[in-house]
């Protein structure tokens, strides 16, 4: 996965980028088979002028072969929103992998009673 890091309001930092780096390198075990993956995040700040509240944000866009996720987050501290925006993806694509894998079994399912059915000859044995 090419992760691909842009800051918005303040200059990006070594330590900023390895950290989102390290953050959503487990959501690239999601899409280890898709190489062609691509996820842009941009953290920045919200405003230049407040002192409290959500100043900062985080926002990821996830595209790949049979995904376009996007996910924002804004928080107090930069790395609390990096955080949450990488739950999000990950609880996307947690849920993703659940839902294709369900579907394929589902598919099997209906092909093996396909088979039993033709097997049998279509009809159900009478004792």
């Amino acid at each position: 996965m090419n992760i691909q890091i842009k800051a918005s309001g303040f200059s990006l930092t070594p330590a900023i980028q390895e950290y989102v780096e390290k953050r959503l390198e487990a959501a690239g075990k999601f899409l280890a088979d898709d190489s062609a993956a691509i996820c842009n995040v941009e953290v920045g700040k919200t405003t230049s002028h407040h002192r409290h509240g959500d100043v900062f944000r985080a926002e990821v866009h996830l595209v790949g072969t049979r995904l376009d996720l996007y996910a924002e987050n804004e928080a107090a501290d930069l790395y609390v929103a990096i955080d949450k925006v990488r739950d999000e993806v990950m609880q996307h694509l947690s849920s993703d992998k659940g839902k294709r894998l369900s579907r394929a079994r589902r598919g099997a399912a209906r092909v093996k009673n396909l088979i039993k059915g033709l097997w049998n000859g279509g009809f159900k044995e009478e004792n």
